[in-house]
């Protein structure tokens, strides 16, 4: 439950701190780190504008892609704890366990009904039914859900401008799959387990091999979570010029709260990959608040170097972006052969 309660704790400041790292490297004095939450809170208020070309898809599209990222933050485990919906499902199923019990004891009196209460909270058990073998492939698919959706709902306006860059959009997530199937696969081989928890639990880096190992997948989830939310250097989310948009130009028909929940999704979706990469730093045998401080402190050297990267590197020519993407694939070859020596795997 704390992870919950972090995540969307880092989420809240994440877009913000973005933005003011951005206005200090420019000389400018910026709006403050909430000033993107109350933007949305303002689309939140107002309603929204449908073209009469667009189809239902399009009003449903906003909900699924936010659907869609809510379930992939929730398979992420924090610090070897068990992913979060394993406490929803926990909880959910303790209630209708504690439900039907109490109708049992409905002869008692409220005394003994109060001691059997809370005897069964102090028994309820988090264990993870929520992990298993190779749920990082339904990570994946469950984000390529909410873009799939965002890619058609693009596509239902009608647009050029849109079609466009709904094009690029499925073609640079096609590119860019190879590369975080290659990272977790990796992984995956390294610790001998396919589940989120288990490998992060098992994942330790005691020589130089794994240290490097450790630097070149951060970098990569880094690359990835740009990518995923089309920021630079495939994409720039401050331009004007619908020709050379890719995500924005996609979303140029949504207004009111339905682009509120797309920004929204953005703002998780960077503290979800956040949250893979603390998972690197954070040990289950380190005392809580020493990973609890951890987790904030990478959540936000990720959002300054978003904002760093975004101030100082130019965007690249869209020719050029498969041929930046497919680059990455070859940082998770890397990643897979060094994994490849530390387990002595490779062959002689």
């Amino acid at each position: 439950m704390l992870g919950i309660l972090l995540t969307l704790f880092a989420a809240f400041f994440f877009p913000g701190i973005i933005l003011k790292t951005k206005a200090y490297l420019s000389g400018r004095k910026g709006a403050g780190i909430l000033q993107p939450w109350k933007d949305m809170w303002k689309l939140y208020q107002k309603g929204s504008v449908y073209s009469t070309t667009t189809s239902i898809i399009f009003q449903i599209a906003p909900s699924i892609y936010l659907a869609s990222v809510c379930c992939a933050f929730l398979l992420v485990p924090f610090s070897g704890q068990p992913n979060l919906l394993s406490y929803f499902y926990n909880l959910v199923d303790w209630l209708g366990d504690s439900a039907y019990q109490f109708r049992m004891l409905a002869t008692y009196d409220s005394n003994q009904i109060q001691h059997w209460f809370g005897h069964s909270w102090d028994n309820l058990d988090f264990d993870n039914k929520f992990q298993f073998k190779g749920d990082f492939v339904f990570f994946t698919y469950i984000l390529a859900l909410g873009r799939f959706f965002m890619i058609i709902s693009a596509m239902d306006t009608g647009s050029p401008f849109e079609g466009m860059g709904a094009n690029r959009e499925a073609l640079y997530s096609l590119l860019a799959e190879p590369s975080y199937f290659i990272w977790a696969g990796s992984l995956a081989m390294l610790t001998g387990y396919t589940s989120f928890q288990d490998i992060y639990a098992h994942l330790h880096f005691g020589n130089y091999f794994s240290i490097v190992l450790g630097i070149l997948a951060t970098y990569l989830l880094v690359q990835i979570a740009l990518l995923e939310n089309s920021r630079m250097p495939v994409d720039d989310p401050t331009t004007h010029l619908e020709l050379t948009m890719v995500h924005e130009v996609m979303i140029l028909d949504n207004s009111g709260i339905d682009l509120a929940m797309i920004q929204i999704s953005s703002a998780l979706k960077f503290v979800i990959y956040g949250t893979l990469i603390a998972n690197f730093f954070m040990l289950p045998q380190l005392h809580l608040l020493v990973n609890v401080l951890i987790f904030l402190g990478i959540q936000a050297t990720f959002a300054v170097a978003v904002g760093v990267i975004e101030s100082f590197q130019a965007r690249n020519p869209l020719p050029k972006n498969p041929q930046y993407i497919i680059a990455l694939s070859s940082i998770a070859v890397i990643i897979f052969f060094t994994v490849l020596i530390i387990t002595q795997k490779y062959i002689s």
